[in-house]
């Protein structure tokens, strides 16, 4: 009997091609809102689809596929959590190619080389769930109806992409709806974005997730920024010249310099609860792991058992930090310091390499808390790094963040693997064949990841509004690092909106502990609304309506739409439609410099009521699709 084909060429080409285009896609999504999801479900599918009209298809090459195909997704997700507070910083003009080329590919193949030995721990001994990688064995399980599946997903992505022409290229509508005003000293603000991609993130996120996020900005946007127009605002020297603000720019200046900063306390707490709330379980899988590399090469019983070999693994990580380090010397200028940068972000880098694969188990990839763990780390970074370059440093801010940045795609490059080999489990993939696969995934997309960053940089502008990019992407994780760094070595901090966020942190943990001790279904992790205080309303608002979808289908149909969910296809395409339509768009904006070249004349735009009915019409076809008894 032939054992099946996994690790082919085709495999290796349409994983590498998917690997490059759901990453695109996830980089602009997370720019523009935060968040991003896992690629596994439409990388599993597209290659079902793919690969049947290529012929003898099997399981096997689809799990290869899916396996490759994610880690453009999560390079993606931790490129664009870091990297633009570089540029943020003032210390990039643009995404320079040899240094993103290089934090974002060693960075992530240490996540992938640094967890291989917990997969026996975590997956095997614990038998954790990984819900994502559960649902995507499923979904390759029932590849007989991928063709159907694939028409689901190609029809939502069709339908994402034109409502993102309409309101990016022909400016149809603004991408946003809002009431603001002034009610005494107060400020009354709600809005919503228009962007279908927001509420398929909510559906696959779920109603829990959802809703504690849309609650972290009422916590922002309804309390915290009318109590400090009411109170505080007066004579703060932050707002001189505001006066003449209407309601919304008040209420969005007032976020900007006091109010997020609540997120900020918020996400340190989250990152060290992760920490400690995982740290019984967090050393047993160490420990099981570093077991491993004490084991002779090749004495596993099942040779579909077997991970690469532990004397590669350690060359590889080795061959890693050396670089890394030669890095580090080019911004420090001092080989003993950047050795001590080395050294912590290896000692990081393992441990919430670690921490990621655990909670992926936990919670799945796209709730894994590695923006949290990643602040965690740059904070301990930027403390090391004060005492040894003193507070004086131009370097200090740049080079904790490059510590952070290293560290943050190891994480979510060793969560992405774990998820990935649960699902390799559960349907009988080698091990070593998909840690090789998700490698070469990394060394594909990580060649594409400057040109993508700089394209949507110089397109829609990141973080900071400018006369040019008056509306940039938000990329709320990357702003929060920069002012982190920044605010440590050179002051300016709010330290006090950062102190009421870490209180309002504890407060929100111990909500959860007092809901799990109750063994209650609703759960209040505690950097889900930490992300909601840091986001925008607007931004929220629709992830919170797809969040209401998923809950109104999984009571119609009496279970959770997952795996094969036709639901579950039709918001990742949803997502998928229009990122990539927001990258095809930035193309003639960069070559032309000129945001209007498709748009209609302003008396033939509709207006935002145009884009609340294109938002209804996605929301009615996810719930259409998700209850339709065919699927």
């Amino acid at each position: 009997m032939h054992a099946p084909r996994e690790l082919t060429l085709r495999a290796l080409v349409l994983g590498g091609i998917l690997a490059v285009l759901l990453g695109a896609a996830n980089a602009y999504l997370g720019l523009f809102a935060g968040m991003t999801v896992s690629a596994c479900i439409p990388s599993a599918v597209i290659s079902m689809g793919v690969l049947r009209l290529l012929g003898h298809a099997g399981i096997g090459e689809n799990t290869m596929v899916m396996t490759q195909g994610s880690a453009g997704e999560a390079l993606a997700a931790a490129a664009i959590f870091t990297l633009p507070a570089l540029v943020l910083l003032g210390v990039w003009d643009d995404f320079p190619y040899l240094w993103v080329t290089a934090i974002a590919g060693i960075g992530g193949l240490l996540g992938v080389l640094l967890t291989i030995p917990l997969r026996r721990a975590l997956i095997v001994e614990q038998d954790l769930k990984f819900p994502e990688g559960t649902a995507v064995a499923e979904v390759l399980r029932v590849g007989e109806r991928a063709g159907g599946g694939l028409r689901m997903l190609a029809g939502a992505g069709v339908l994402g992409a034109l409502t993102k022409f309409a309101e990016t290229g022909l400016q149809l509508w603004p991408g946003t709806a809002q009431l603001a005003g002034f009610v005494g000293r107060g400020i009354a603000y709600f809005g919503t974005n228009l962007s279908p991609a927001l509420l398929g993130i909510g559906y696959i996120v779920g109603l829990n997730i959802a809703s504690l996020v849309f609650i972290g900005s009422l916590i922002s946007w309804t309390l915290a920024i009318p109590a400090y127009a009411a109170w505080f605002l007066p004579g703060d020297p932050a707002f001189a010249g505001t006066a003449d603000l209407g309601a919304a720019d008040l209420a969005y200046a007032i976020w900007t310099k006091k109010i997020r900063y609540l997120g900020v306390g918020a996400m340190l707490v989250g990152g060290l609860w992760a920490l400690v709330s995982i740290r019984s379980s967090l050393l047993s899988g160490v420990k099981s792991g570093l077991a491993q590399f004490r084991q002779s090469r090749g004495q596993v019983a099942d040779p579909r058992e077997r991970d690469l070999p532990m004397p590669w693994v350690l060359a590889g990580i080795a061959a890693c930090v050396l670089p890394i380090h030669l890095l580090y010397v080019q911004i420090v200028g001092h080989h003993g310091i950047a050795a001590a940068m080395a050294v912590t972000m290896l000692v990081a880098g393992f441990l919430f390499s670690s921490v990621a694969a655990y909670m992926a188990g936990l919670v799945g990839s796209s709730n894994n808390p590695i923006s949290g763990v990643t602040m965690a780390t740059m904070l301990l970074a930027s403390l090391l790094l004060l005492g040894l370059l003193g507070a004086d440093s131009e370097q200090g801010p740049a080079a904790a963040i490059m510590i952070g940045a290293v560290v943050c795609c190891a994480a979510s490059l060793g969560g992405d693997l774990l998820q990935d080999l649960k699902t390799g489990q559960l349907v009988g993939a080698t091990p070593w064949k998909q840690q090789l696969a998700l490698g070469a995934g990394v060394l594909v997309s990580v060649f594409v990841m400057a040109p993508i960053l700089n394209l949507l940089l110089h397109a829609y502008g990141i973080g900071t509004p400018t006369p040019g990019h008056p509306k940039p992407l938000v990329a709320p994780q990357a702003t929060l690092m920069a002012s982190v760094a920044e605010g440590v070595f050179h002051g300016g901090l709010p330290w006090g909106m950062v102190g009421a966020g870490a209180a309002i942190g504890v407060g929100i943990i111990l909500v959860d502990e007092w809901l799990r001790r109750r063994g209650a279904s609703f759960r209040a992790p505690v950097l889900a609304v930490a992300v909601g205080i840091y986001l925008p309303l607007e931004v929220d608002t629709p992830i919170f309506l797809g969040g209401l979808i998923a809950w109104a289908v999984q009571r119609r149909l009496r279970r959770a739409d997952t795996g094969a969910g036709a639901g579950t296809l039709f918001a990742a395409g949803l997502i998928t439609g229009e990122a990539l339509a927001g990258i095809l768009l930035a193309i003639p904006i960069v070559v032309t410099g000129s945001t209007d070249l498709l748009a209609l004349p302003a008396a033939w735009r509709p207006g935002p009521l145009a884009g609340l009915a294109a938002l209804a019409l996605a929301a009615t076809l996810l719930h259409r699709a998700a209850v339709r008894p065919d699927h």
